[in-house]
């Protein structure tokens, strides 16, 4: 039953949501993921946990469709494990709840069976990937600005408005009463101070100003080399049909511009001349950078990892299992860089899937029959996900902001994984040589 919950999960989330899309695939993503996760959650108990591992389930779930913080964290968790993701909170989505019964009673049943943890181990990365699927956010879009007494209002092409009274320092979100008939203005000048003017570049996403009235321009502001890399990462469309209008605002000591920056949110120059980028103020950031690329490198590097761990403790089968585990590592990869929602590279993916599963239990037997010896097998168990962390975990920081350029990160991918695996080579090695040492000892001449 498991199992077939893990299948409906994914061809409703992966295909079916992306054919149908409405509150039927909807509440039938949640009714399947609730049908399959108290099992997942099981495996981090030591011991059998049915009713805990329900419950936890029940209660994370419910924390995360009611409140904001948890839809949040949620967010990040899916965002960091399988790629830019938005998980919303929508308390209709509490009717999927009394799934947890059928989960309960179908784990009670399963577990009597001697196979039911392997059952439950042979289809978790399905399941993983399945549960990935989340609902997308639509995105907001600033397309024009006003200047309303002492008020700034940067309209919102669904209708909202961001106000602020205090020259783009503070933002507040209301219901907006914009004028459709109003074309977004992409040039204006200070008010009493006509020399003065500021016009966007929608194209290269760029503010310029004027001090002469308009006859020649020059830049004012221009995201840098690595935000704009951001930018196209986070919104795939930005740089085609991006849409900027700008307001002049005069206050006390000087003048604030404040732009209407598209998928980008509020820019804004305040009274001293400095350029911040606003965002939406008082949301949570509504999509994440693309680290897809980086965070397939970071996933077939673990599982290199994890799989080389037992590959250098083998005592025999040392062919089969390196062929068992060149064709797991290489169907990971594919699956991971050939991704896409459309319906048949889907299905291929689910084959690729398929072919890691069978890799990946064909591993465990051979490394089994082959009597691997513990110490490098563990090494590999505990390595892998250090060395996902270690080349994922900059790149990541990059995209926040922290590091800043983009070959400060590549540079600490590069170092800190190339600790992890030499301390992994270091207590294998290590090993290695105590057990020729004891099997030296053991032999005597005859």
């Amino acid at each position: 039953m498991t199992v077939a919950g893990v299948f409906v999960l994914f061809i409703n989330d992966h295909l079916l949501k992306q054919a149908w899309p409405g509150a039927v695939t909807g509440k039938l993503s949640d009714v399947a993921g609730l049908v399959v996760a108290p099992a997942l959650v099981a495996l981090l108990f030591w011991r059998r946990a049915d009713l805990a591992a329900t419950a936890l389930t029940g209660v994370l779930f419910t924390l995360v469709k009611t409140t904001e913080t948890g839809a949040e964290l949620a967010s990040h968790v899916w965002t960091l494990v399988a790629g830019p993701s938005r998980v919303l909170a929508d308390p209709t989505d509490l009717l999927a709840l009394p799934a947890l019964a059928l989960a309960w009673w179908v784990r009670r049943r399963s577990l009597e069976s001697d196979s039911a943890r392997w059952r439950v181990l042979v289809t978790m990365p399905l399941a993983v990937f399945a549960v990935t699927a989340t609902s997308a956010a639509p995105m907001p879009i600033a397309d024009s600005v006003d200047v309303d007494g002492d008020s700034v209002v940067v309209h919102l092409q669904d209708g909202r408005a961001q106000t602020s009274g205090d020259g783009g320092i503070t933002w507040s979100q209301d219901a907006g009463s914009r004028d459709w008939s109003r074309r977004p203005q992409s040039a204006a000048c200070v008010p009493m101070q006509a020399t003065r003017c500021y016009r966007v570049v929608p194209e290269r996403m760029a503010v310029e100003q004027s001090d002469d009235g308009g006859r020649t321009w020059g830049p004012s502001w221009t995201p840098t080399g690595d935000d704009r890399e951001r930018l196209t990462r986070r919104y795939p469309s930005w740089n085609r049909g991006h849409k900027m209008a700008l307001a002049v605002q005069a206050r006390p000591g000087g003048h604030v511009v404040v732009v209407a920056n598209g998928l980008d949110g509020i820019l804004v120059r305040d009274v001293s001349g400095e350029w911040r980028r606003v965002g939406w103020p008082g949301s949570p950031e509504l999509s994440e950078v693309d680290l897809s690329p980086e965070r397939n490198v970071a996933i077939f590097l673990a599982v290199c990892m994890l799989l080389g761990g037992a590959a250098s403790g083998l005592r025999r089968f040392n062919r089969a299992y390196l062929g068992s585990a060149a064709l797991t590592s290489l169907s990971v990869l594919a699956v991971l860089t050939s991704w896409s929602e459309a319906w048949l590279p889907s299905l291929l993916n689910l084959a690729g899937m398929l072919t890691a599963m069978a890799g990946t239990v064909a591993c465990l037997v051979l490394a089994v029959a082959g009597q691997a010896r513990p110490t490098p097998a563990a090494v590999g168990v505990l390595a892998a996900p250090l060395v996902y962390l270690t080349v994922y975990t900059p790149f990541y920081g990059w995209s926040e902001g922290v590091p800043g350029p983009y070959w400060v990160a590549v540079a600490l991918a590069v170092l800190l994984t190339g600790l992890a695996v030499l301390g992994g080579a270091v207590l294998i090695r290590y090993d290695a040589r105590r057990a020729y040492l004891d099997g030296s000892s053991t032999s005597r001449p005859t």
